[in-house]
């Protein structure tokens, strides 16, 4: 089964993991490790993040270590209709994450992040004051079993395998037949 709407080759994924194994690397590194041309790995990122596959660089987090180690997933129910007032009024409130519309008894998800189960308290009151919500649920977070990731999804996918160009090499190319090359 293919995705039908995507883009992704094999080469694409292959930079997608080396960048998540490798954050810091750059375009030269990226090309060693992928045994392609350094022009082509710039293309392929730049054609990555400009399709938007690749939204951003930034370092990831570990909220338990910047003094936030009291998560919670938030189910609210809100008023009909209200979902533009409610993304105001979450995206006030600096200990929402994240909010997803979504489909069943919940009509919004939110993931929060407090210093303390206090500091949650307060938060979840400042969410359950907001008009368009009608009704709140919430559920602490107490450990990780599997964590963000989106690489497993990306690999069980067939992907095309891309037309590669080798990389150049020292001591390889015209004129220089019956040398060895270097990796």
């Amino acid at each position: 089964m293919s995705l039908p709407n995507s883009n992704l080759d094999a080469l694409d994924v292959e930079l997608i993991a080396l960048l998540r194994a490798h954050p810091r690397a750059g375009a030269l590194e990226l090309s060693r490790l992928a045994r392609v041309a350094r022009a082509t790995v710039t293309a392929r990122l730049e054609r990555l993040e400009r399709t938007g596959v690749i939204t951003g660089y930034g370092p990831e987090i570990d909220l338990r270590a910047a003094g936030f180690p009291v998560q919670a997933f938030v189910f609210l129910e809100i008023a009909q209709g209200a979902i533009e007032a409610v993304r105001a009024e979450l995206d006030a409130i600096p200990g929402v994450l994240e909010a997803h519309a979504t489909t069943g008894t919940a009509d919004v998800i939110c993931r929060v992040a407090a210093v303390s189960h206090e500091d949650l308290h307060a938060t979840l009151l400042r969410i359950g004051r907001s008009g368009p919500v009608i009704r709140s649920t919430s559920v602490v977070l107490l450990s990780e079993v599997v964590g963000e990731r989106v690489l497993p999804l990306l690999r069980a996918q067939p992907h095309p395998n891309p037309t590669r160009v080798p990389a150049f090499r020292a001591g390889t190319g015209p004129g220089m037949a019956g040398s060895a090359q270097r990796s």
